[in-house]
């Protein structure tokens, strides 16, 4: 965990591709949690392929949900809470709403981070079941607001199936507000940060080649494009910019490919997608 810790801190110029990248994790196990199949590639078609105003559909919507944990660290008022069960498509009641109190009072408490989340999702749960997904999101920004970080990392939702959680009989799992969830929740924790600091060791190199080859690339929007991959998960073969046409941007990345400095991530030939 202080290796994660230092890693935040250290804010490198990837930062926000690693983000996108676990927030991509993240909601695919959400989605699964909703019974639903949409694996990373759908989700990722879902983001990149949108038009200006296209309903994302309930998976998409929920990857929305997750790429805004990751884009910045805003206060849960009432406003985002509504727009965030909007997104996750989970009814609005009373209970919900005093969910801004409760991670105040985390706050306010001085618990130790892992505990803190583990006691959002407890109480969220307690009063509405069916939030699990929300409660799990709540879980990664309390976790930040405790070690003020900057912004939140996602990182528990797509441990929240992992063995840490695992009775030690083996039979059935441990439950929020259970003995034993606290230190479950520190085991997935440990394992996320662990997973965590592995993607952020491949995408620094990823990352050092793509710089590395910037000055060889003639386009003149090609700085600007660096930028975007720097900074999402994927982006449309497609891009168009201020300085940067859908046809030099084609030409942009298939040089990229050449120099190995991105990689093709929809495996398909009409519609590429690519990424870091």
């Amino acid at each position: 965990m202080n290796t994660l810790d230092n890693l935040v801190r250290l804010q490198p110029d990837w930062a926000g591709v690693w983000r996108q990248r676990l927030a991509l994790k993240c909601a695919v196990s959400a989605v699964r949690l909703t019974g639903r199949s949409e694996d990373e590639a759908a989700l990722r078609d879902v983001w990149v392929l949108r038009g200006a105003g296209d309903d994302l559909g309930p998976a998409g919507s929920i990857f929305a949900a997750y790429k805004r944990l990751a884009a910045r660290s805003v206060p849960i008022d009432m406003k985002v809470l509504r727009e965030l069960t909007d997104l996750f498509t989970i009814r609005w009641s009373d209970e919900l709403a005093a969910i801004p109190a409760m991670t105040d009072d985390l706050n306010q408490a001085g618990r130790m981070a892992p505990f803190a989340a583990a006691a959002i999702v407890a109480e969220v749960l307690s009063v509405r079941p069916d939030a699990e997904a929300l409660a799990w999101w709540l879980a990664d920004w309390v976790l930040a607001q405790r070690l003020n970080w900057d912004r939140p990392i996602p990182l528990l939702m797509a441990h929240r199936a992992s063995p840490a959680f695992r009775l030690e009989a083996g039979r059935g799992r441990v439950r929020p507000a259970e003995p034993g969830f606290e230190r479950a929740v520190c085991l997935a924790l440990a394992q996320a940060s662990a997973e965590a600091c592995r993607l952020a060791s491949e995408l620094a190199r990823r990352a050092d080649r793509l710089v590395a080859v910037a000055p060889k690339l003639r386009a003149k929007g090609a700085g600007e494009a660096i930028r975007i991959l720097l900074d999402e998960d994927a982006v449309s073969g497609a891009l168009r910019t201020a300085r940067l046409s859908r046809w030099a941007s084609r030409r942009l990345f298939e040089r990229l490919i050449e120099f190995d400095a991105v990689r093709e991530l929809s495996g398909r030939s009409t519609f590429r997608i690519y990424g870091l």
